[in-house]
């Protein structure tokens, strides 16, 4: 090969060298494990282990289910707010918008360990502010922290507050895409607001809608920092348990390093169909 070919190449090793040390050895690394009894000492290989324990284990179980309630609840709810967000930061006459737009974004910037210990404070049973403000309304707040339905919700909430401006952003830049003259032949066609929104809008704004929706899919299923600081390690009574503190306590705290790389790559199958099977829908409802 000439040397002015094997140029870029060289310029590719260093972070080729990297990226093979710390993400592909890693990653063989855990598939071999996720094969391994790491119960005994030593580790013996056993190839379905494993694989077996996650048909019947209850607890993986209960950590897939409240990953999927957060899912469907709470992804739903957080892209409505964003569209309806994003319509609102596209307005022509809103002043401030730049300010706005930075307002509704900053929750990202906000550390999770920061945002969640707010929120930890905010719906503390005794002297939380929600509870407070309950009480000056006459109303006996509930424990909310320590209630399995009422922790699900503080974590809803909480995803929703820090996520809803981020795809607002990312939605808004879908909509100034969109071309003006084409509000403008809908509405010499006699279309309304809404009739332009479910018409131009909505189906033009799909394939962000859909990108945004994996997003939060492959977020959702690795979801960890707010049950684990919120509602202290997945309670009251793994309440809030999800696939990502589950993998958390069999990997370092049990250290049990072959189930927790069976559930890791169990995750990132989970997401992958989900993420394929959003993405065939918006391309089979982008083709209609």
């Amino acid at each position: 090969m000439h040397a002015s070919r094997r140029a870029p190449y060289g310029f590719l090793a260093p972070f080729l060298l990297v990226f093979v040390l710390f993400w592909g050895w890693p990653l063989i690394q855990s598939v071999l494990l996720s094969f391994q009894n790491t119960r005994v000492s030593p580790w013996v290989f056993d190839l379905g282990v494993n694989w077996r324990r996650l048909l019947t284990d209850r607890a993986f179980h209960n950590a897939l289910w409240n990953t999927l309630l957060v899912l469907v609840v709470q992804v739903p709810l957080m892209l409505a707010l964003a569209t309806a967000l994003a319509l609102a930061l596209d307005t022509p006459f809103l002043r401030w918008r730049a300010f706005l737009r930075f307002a509704f974004f900053a929750p990202v910037v906000v550390s999770e360990v920061a945002y969640s210990v707010v929120f930890r404070l905010l719906f503390n049973g005794n002297f939380g502010a929600v509870n407070e403000g309950l009480r000056a309304l006459g109303i006996n707040g509930p424990n909310w922290l320590h209630e399995g339905a009422t922790a699900k919700a503080v974590i809803v909430l909480a995803l929703t507050w820090r996520w809803t401006g981020y795809n607002a952003i990312i939605l808004l830049a879908g909509l100034q895409s969109i071309p003006k003259d084409l509000y403008e032949a809908a509405r010499m066609d006699g279309a309304g607001a809404w009739r332009s929104f479910t018409h131009v809008t909505l189906p033009l704004l799909a394939p962000v809608l859909a990108f945004c929706l994996v997003l939060s899919v492959i977020g959702t299923m690795q979801l960890f920092a707010e049950p684990w600081l919120i509602t202290d390690r997945g309670g009251p009574g793994n309440a809030t348990e999800t696939l990502g503190t589950y993998l958390y306590k069999q990997g370092f705290v049990n250290l049990n390093f072959g189930y927790a790389s069976a559930i890791a790559y169990s995750i990132a199958a989970m997401a992958a169909l989900i993420a394929a099977l959003n993405l065939l829908l918006a391309r089979k409802g982008a083709e209609a």
